[in-house]
C-alpha cells in the first residue's frame, strides 16, 4: 500500500536526524577530550552558563529526566568539577556549582563548541545559518 506520507520528508524526522547528526559530531569532542557522557556535558554546560543551581532547576534548563541529571552530577562531583553547598534560605535543598576545575573544563569546551560552530556556519554560511537558527528558535515558542 503506498501512501502519500513520505518518512524522509516529514520535518519531524529531518529535524531529529539532523540534530543527531550535530550532537554527534559534538560529542566527539566531549567524549574523547574529556570522557563525558552527553547528559555530563549538559550538567556541566548549564552550570558554566548560569551558575549555582539545584538538581531541579538544572532538569528544567537541560530538559533532562532527574535520573539522568542525578547521575551526571554524581558523576561530574566524583572528578571534583562540582561542589555542593546547602541553600541559605532552605536547609533541605542542596545547590550544585562548579569548582575552578570544573570551570576550566566547561571554557575548554566552549572553545570547542564556538570552533565547531564556526564549522557548522562555514558549512552552511552565515545568511543560512542565521535563518536555520532563527527558524529553530521560532520552533520553541510552539
Amino acid at each position: 500500500m503506498k501512501s502519500e506520507f513520505d518518512l524522509h520528508s516529514f520535518l519531524p524526522f529531518l529535524m531529529h536526524h539532523a540534530s543527531e547528526k550535530l550532537s554527534l559530531g559534538f560529542r566527539d569532542i566531549y567524549r574523547d577530550r574529556y570522557r563525558m557522557t552527553r547528559s555530563e556535558w549538559r550538567v556541566l554546560a548549564t552550570l558554566g552558563q548560569y551558575g549555582a543551581l539545584t538538581a531541579t532547576e538544572i532538569v528544567t534548563h537541560t530538559g533532562l529526566h532527574k535520573t539522568k541529571v542525578s547521575r551526571a552530577v554524581f558523576s561530574i562531583e566524583k572528578r571534583r568539577w562540582l561542589k555542593r553547598f546547602q541553600d541559605e534560605n532552605d536547609r533541605r535543598v542542596h545547590r550544585l556549582d562548579l569548582t575552578a576545575q570544573g570551570k576550566s573544563a566547561f571554557t575548554s569546551l566552549c572553545e570547542a563548541g564556538i570552533a565547531y560552530d564556526r564549522k557548522v556556519r562555514d558549512f552552511l554560511g552565515e545568511d543560512e545559518f542565521k535563518r536555520l537558527s532563527d527558524l529553530l528558535k521560532r520552533f520553541n515558542d510552539l
